[in-house]
């Protein structure tokens, strides 16, 4: 009998024990659920939920939504159902979470998907299954997964409009012939290979046209056999993080002479002076090829090449860029004279960071094509510009950048340029010339000259006098009186103007920007001395209009759109004096043109009402009401909701100081703590700074959900308590709406509320308010309530 009752007792007390845990099962799951939701998904088409640390892809999508950002989280696993309700999804971003598993229908219902984001994942498998129903998709991105391959057939045989596709990871290893099926046009090809091994010739074959195909593949061997199968597709062949350091290695991409690409880009290349040679007789022998582009390569050697390099000279290459090319011993470099036959038809040059201090002088005289040349952000000095332009020299040259240089001699640098007959464009900027001469040499044809940032204490007639275009932005000129009879854009950002340029000088001005100077006031008569003046930046400056100024501008046709940079910064009565205001629309009565007049008038009686007020409110306590009304008429001006990216509180906490005891060592721990935690706003902890305390309670109500107030005998006694409450009625009550929760703290005499809180004595007698129980086992239902009410 025993026995049986104590087994009866166990069975009992394991089915209690069953019973909770399915409980405390139910509730964190619905906590967890509650974690994994995105507010941004309720109201608006494009949904941002990167970096919320979520775990799975929030609940409650819609149709409304066209863009899901789920990038820089922890999801695992995308479900079957996750993604069914986003039928018009047009983006989705999933990049960088943990992803190692998605349902084969995940993406059943994405028929308008365009992009599709999967990278930075864990998939170690690919399959077709995922893009079977993805007709619009025309970016993929696959790369930085774990998967060794893509499997035994196709997995994009069904996206007809694909344009880019980039794939491959550290681990990725083999290409088979039919993986990539039924693609037959991309705009861009990625494939990130460094360890790719084996590829299986002609896997690439059967896509027609690649636009622009990237490589980052280390092994020559496969880098041979995809340019072979891509001879004719690709219009743009750009081969990333390969060494071309072994001579012997060099005749298998001999095969790249015979690509019709007429573009090449080598990056984060290693070539040597042995490899060179051979890399400059394939790039000459392709037959259709434009452009060349070296960006962020490493040069070993010194340009001593050990053969002369004999090719059939290139009829098509125009085009050769070279950025952040490192040369450890760039000072030791010689002067290139055995490719001095190569580069006579090319048109466009840039040599851009790559510590260029010298271009021989023999060089530049066999550029007897060139027409752009940028060698910015080097260490040419003015003797290397003097040899580098020497005569002879660049005699096509139109277009020419030197900015971020050495050169210190603005007379020398013109006298070096001198000589180029068709120079049309010359960029000096970011160098350090100091003070310039009166008297300079320049190109007879030379219209733009950018000076900007070089130091010039003031401008001199050593600028010519030919230009079209002047920039001389950033070098603190307090004055421009230059004569530029032919100029039609003048650049004078960031200077210490105080006037403007006289406009007898710079007659044929078109545009001008005078950006942050110290500009205070147009005349009518300057502006009227600009003729054909049509653009005007005269933004971040310090002007006091006059009614003079602004009716000539009223009346001034097409100088509405002259003033597109309107200062930031006002002294002005005019209603004019509002940021993005129209010109045109201005209307100036007899009473703003009497501007002074009318200040006057106002300021006396002001100082009369504020006599009279100071007198009656500090007999009649009228400050307060005066300071309420105030606060009032500017809270009402701003908007009834803020928008809800704006809420950033649970509530807002209205209580007396006296009443802090309860507030901030019962209710927040009991609401901060619970699980989700509440997050309120509290005076105390929570208020600005510094910031008015009217704008800080405005605000605070504004940005929170819901606002909470703890009344009492205290309350009802605190003015701030009075501001708040009078803040929330008109903001919250007048709208009709649950926002505003009541806490009684304790009992509350009608007599003992002040007149001036009959909105509280009305507000009691429409809403439910909550009391605070002193019984210990009723206030665990006190605390569920108010919960509710502030989840409602």
């Amino acid at each position: 009998m025993f026995n049986q009752t104590k087994h009866k007792s166990r069975a009992i007390h394991t089915w209690q024990v069953w019973a909770i845990y399915m409980v405390l099962a139910a509730n964190l799951s619905r906590e967890q659920e509650l974690k994994q939701t995105c507010p941004s998904c309720d109201t608006t088409e494009i949904c941002n939920c990167s970096s919320m640390g979520l775990d799975l892809i929030p609940p409650g999508l819609t149709a409304k939504t066209t863009v899901l950002n789920l990038a820089h989280n922890r999801i695992k696993h995308i479900r079957s159902q996750d993604l069914w309700h986003a039928v018009n999804l047009r983006a989705l971003l999933l990049q960088s979470n943990k992803i190692n598993s998605i349902d084969e229908d995940s993406f059943r219902s994405l028929g308008k998907l365009e992009l599709l984001d999967l990278s930075n994942n864990s998939l170690a498998h690919l399959s077709p299954m995922w893009f079977g129903h993805l007709f619009s998709l025309q970016h993929l991105h696959l790369q930085g997964n774990s998967y060794r391959d893509l499997g035994q057939s196709s997995l994009f045989s069904t996206l007809r409009n694909l344009s880019s596709l980039h794939l491959g990871n550290p681990w990725f290893s083999t290409i088979r012939q039919g993986n990539f099926e039924g693609i037959v046009r991309l705009d861009k090809l990625w494939i990130d290979g460094g360890n790719l091994s084996q590829y299986e010739p002609g896997s690439l074959e059967l896509i027609r046209k690649i636009n622009h195909m990237i490589m980052n593949i280390r092994s020559i061997n496969i880098v041979s056999a995809i340019v072979r199968d891509l001879l004719h597709s690709v219009a743009w062949l750009e081969v990333r993080k390969i060494d071309l350091n072994i001579p012997a290695e060099m005749q298998l991409l001999r095969v790249m002479a015979s690509s019709f690409a007429n573009k090449i880009s080598f990056k984060q290349t290693l070539v040597t002076d042995a490899t060179v040679p051979e890399v400059v007789s394939i790039l000459a022998d392709m037959p259709k090829l434009e452009e060349i582009e070296f960006i962020d390569c490493r040069l070993l050697g010194t340009g001593q090449w050990k053969m002369q390099i004999h090719v059939n000279q290139s009829q098509t290459v125009k085009v050769l860029t070279i950025e952040k090319l490192s040369i450890e011993q760039f000072y030791l470099f010689t002067d290139l004279q055995n490719v001095q036959g190569l580069i006579s038809l090319l048109t466009k040059i840039t040599v851009e960071n790559t510590k260029v201090f010298l271009v021989p002088c023999k060089l530049s005289q066999h550029l007897r094509s060139l027409e752009y040349l940028d060698l910015s952000s080097n260490l040419l000095g003015d003797q290397g510009l003097k040899h580098s332009a020497c005569q002879g020299g660049w005699p096509l040259l139109q277009t020419l950048n030197l900015s971020q240089n050495s050169l210190s001699d603005l007379e020398m640098t013109g006298k070096s340029l001198s000589h180029l007959r068709h120079l049309v464009l010359l960029d000096i900027s970011q160098n350090n010339f100091g003070e310039i001469p009166d008297v300079c040499d320049w190109p007879k044809t030379l219209k733009y000259l950018n000076l900007s940032s070089t130091q010039i204490p003031k401008v001199t007639t050593c600028i010519p006098s030919t230009l079209e275009v002047l920039d001389v932005s950033a070098n603190n000129l307090k004055e421009f009186g230059l004569q530029l009879p032919f100029l039609k854009e003048l650049y004078l950002t960031r200077n210490q103007l105080k006037t403007l340029p006289g406009a007898a000088s710079v007659p044929n001005l078109v545009a001008m920007s005078v950006r942050r100077n110290k500009l205070n006031s147009f005349s009518k008569e300057e502006l009227e001395s600009f003729k054909h003046m049509e653009l005007l930046d005269a933004g971040n400056n310090n002007f006091i209009c006059s009614c003079e100024f602004l009716s000539f501008i009223h009346h001034q046709a097409g100088l509405a759109q002259v003033l597109v940079g309107w200062p930031d910064k006002y002294v002005c009565d005019s209603p004019l004096a509002v940021r993005g205001a129209q010109v045109g629309a201005v209307h100036l009565s007899l009473m703003e043109c009497h501007r002074s007049l009318v200040v006057s008038l106002i300021c006396t009686l002001v100082f009369l009402v504020i006599l009279a007020l100071v007198a009656i409110g500090y007999k009649y306590h009228v400050v307060w009401y005066l300071r309420m009304t105030w606060a009032w008429l500017r809270a009402k001006r701003k908007p009834k909701r803020a928008p809800p990216k704006d809420l950033c509180y649970d509530a807002f906490v209205s209580y007396s100081e006296n009443d802090s005891d309860w507030v901030e060592n019962i209710m927040v721990r009991e609401l901060e703590q619970a699980c989700p935690p509440f997050r309120l706003c509290l005076h105390k902890r929570d208020f600005v700074p510094g910031k008015w305390i009217v704008d800080n309670i405005i605000d605070s109500i504004e940005k929170s959900h819901k606002t909470l107030f703890v009344l009492s005998e205290h309350f009802v006694q605190s003015e701030w308590c009075k501001y708040e409450l009078d803040f929330s009625h008109f903001r919250l009550f007048d709208e009709n709406n649950d926002a505003a929760i009541l806490i009684l703290l304790e009992p509350i005499q009608s007599q003992a509320i002040p007149k001036r809180f009959c909105k509280l004595r009305k507000i009691m007698n429409t809403k439910t308010y909550l009391e605070w129980p002193l019984e210990e086992e009723q206030q665990d239902m006190f605390w569920e309530n108010l919960k509710g009410a502030l989840k409602s």
